[in-house]
């Protein structure tokens, strides 16, 4: 095997996993850093903050790598995903299996760093990721389920921080749930027209001509959760002038996506990781501010 054909497996590998694309990292990693925030009380422990931190990389990686499998007979008739690496035949997809496979294992590693409840519930975050792209054969609410899979993080961190689950970690995976269920919406907004013509399902499709309106009442819910969050952990004016801007631009999203337009849904779509950050500034500034005065 020559450099040249290394370096062109480790580069379709590479997009194969959306390594090249970060967005889905980071609206994937807010959650889990906002459960690694309130279960340490603003000082998570570094050992358990880098590998929950690098097990969301790696996790969000391998479930790219088993969506594009598994979709591997849809994405060639999708605009959109045509030229991902299975679809355009740069990538065979008994490669990509072993891509997911060793991609599972790093982050199985990593787990095995913390205590036996983490490394038990990483075995539910496991199937969870994996039958995640399957869902949309079966059932109208993938994008529900995409939540409850990488999700899955918020009980984990704070199993890895606390070794336990408060009442606190499942109003918070709920939320978690509901926001992932409306991002990914208005990413499948992208891609109705062409999921209508395959027969591939999803909540765009289900919720029809009420999906703002279904959204608005989400994002309403998500940040009623978010308040209960901050009532329950004693937190003070910074986390919720972090939710007001979250609240603030949940309503800018309402506004790009009003006239269904594709490029404005997928401007939505990215504004979700401000939504995330915001949150997470209003915990981080929040426990700044009670550690130092």
């Amino acid at each position: 095997m020559t450099i040249d054909v290394i370096k062109d497996r480790a580069s379709q590998y590479w997009l194969l996993a959306r390594f090249d694309k970060p967005i889905g990292i980071l609206i994937l990693l807010w959650p889990a850093l906002w459960a690694l925030w309130a279960a340490g009380n603003g000082k998570p422990d570094l050992l358990v903050l880098t590998v929950i931190c690098l097990g969301v990389v790696l996790m969000r990686a391998a479930g790219c790598v088993i969506n594009d499998y598994a979709d591997r007979e849809f994405d060639p008739h999708v605009e959109r995903t045509k030229l991902r690496p299975i679809a355009a035949g740069k990538v065979k997809p008994e490669e990509a299996l072993i891509v997911f496979v060793v991609l599972c294992l790093l982050s199985f590693g990593l787990v095995l760093l913390l205590n036996t409840y983490t490394v038990l519930l990483s075995f539910i975050a496991a199937f969870l990721a994996a039958s995640y792209p399957f869902m949309k054969r079966y059932t109208h609410l993938p994008q529900a389920y995409l939540g409850i899979a990488f999700g899955w993080a918020v009980p984990m961190s704070f199993t890895a921080q606390m070794n336990s689950i408060p009442a606190v970690a499942w109003v918070m995976y709920l939320a978690t749930i509901l926001w992932a269920l409306v991002y990914d919406t208005m990413y499948a907004m992208v891609d109705k027209d062409d999921d209508l013509k395959i027969g591939v399902k999803s909540t765009a499709i289900l919720f029809g001509e009420y999906d703002r309106h279904i959204m608005a009442i989400l994002q309403i819910i998500i940040l009623g959760l978010l308040i209960a969050v901050g009532q329950m952990k004693g937190l003070g004016w910074f986390y919720y002038s972090g939710l007001l801007i979250a609240a603030g631009l949940s309503i800018y999203q309402q506004m790009l996506i009003f006239r269904r337009e594709k490029t404005q849904c997928f401007k939505a779509f990215l504004n979700n990781n401000w939504f995330g950050m915001a949150v997470f500034a209003g915990f981080f500034l929040d426990y700044l501010w009670k550690v130092n005065f």
